[in-house]
């Protein structure tokens, strides 16, 4: 079979499937089989597929009509411009949170002592480490997560330090400049109407918070208020419907207070200073 026939039969099975972009995840799935950059697909159409790279290709779809998403099959995702290693047992970096690393790097121009709260695969820790040069460290309940997070630091060659703790339990009072997290938001009522590519796949620890959906960022926002020195900042990914109840948690401590919505303008990061 040749790469051409491939491909045209990968996305008409994923087009049947109705999965969403079905020639770019055909793409994308060939290419991972073979170890090549999707660019090679169309320079060889005519070049036959080996048979271990035919038995790799045709694994890949199954596990993609199954509902497996396309970054825990690749093991890949990019995220703000550098490729990230993600597993079952990290939530996938979406576009949306590069809001938080903008808005952080935005606020806290100044901040020597940063940590990531709930960091799991470390995309907003090693990013911030790289492109600020600040102390950086990481914090997540798993240790699974940490291991994952941790092998991207070392293979982008960040210094960041990682440490399991729930929330900022770990953390000591009046040591920090900016805490950053994109936490758990989703009530766990809404568990049923969920893509089954994340309710089935993702980690729930890092998607569900509770029955509303608004407990961990009263415990943050408390957590945030004990660690962060006088003019710290906490910067935080708001979940879609979630700005006026976050808001209205708030005590009377944070001040320029600033939220900022993505690309389709929903209110997407929330800012404030304590």
């Amino acid at each position: 079979m040749t790469l051409k026939t491939a491909l045209d039969q990968g996305t008409e099975l994923l087009e049947r499937g109705h999965i969403s972009a079905p020639r770019l995840t055909a793409e994308v799935l060939l290419s991972h089989a073979l170890g090549c950059e999707r660019s090679y697909l169309y320079g060889h159409p005519e070049r036959e597929l080996r048979e271990v790279e035919w038995i790799h290709y045709g694994r890949y779809l199954h596990e993609r009509l199954e509902g497996k998403p396309t970054q825990y099959i690749t093991k890949r995702q990019e995220f703000h411009g550098r490729e990230f290693r993600v597993t079952p047992d990290v939530l996938i970096p979406r576009p949306e949170t590069e809001f938080v690393v903008e808005i952080a790097r935005s606020v806290g121009q100044e901040a020597q002592r940063i940590v990531d709260v709930g960091c799991g695969s470390g995309a907003i820790a090693v990013t911030l480490a790289l492109e600020t040069g600040a102390w950086v460290c990481g914090a997540d309940i798993s240790d699974a997560a940490l291991r994952v997070a941790a092998d991207n630091a070392s293979r982008l060659g960040a210094a960041v330090q990682f440490v399991c703790s729930d929330l900022l339990s770990a953390v000591a009072d009046r040591s920090i400049d900016l805490v950053v997290s994109n936490p758990p938001y989703v009530p766990l009522s809404d568990k049923a109407g969920l893509q089954r590519e994340v309710r089935d796949y993702e980690p729930h620890a890092a998607l569900f918070s509770g029955p509303t959906g608004f407990e961990i960022y009263e415990r943050l926002l408390a957590d945030a208020e004990r660690v962060l020195r006088p003019g710290g900042w906490l910067v935080v990914e708001l979940g879609y419907n979630s700005r006026d109840r976050v808001l209205a948690m708030m005590g009377t401590r944070w001040r320029e207070t600033r939220v900022e919505p993505d690309l389709a303008g929903i209110p997407r990061v929330l800012a404030a200073r304590i």
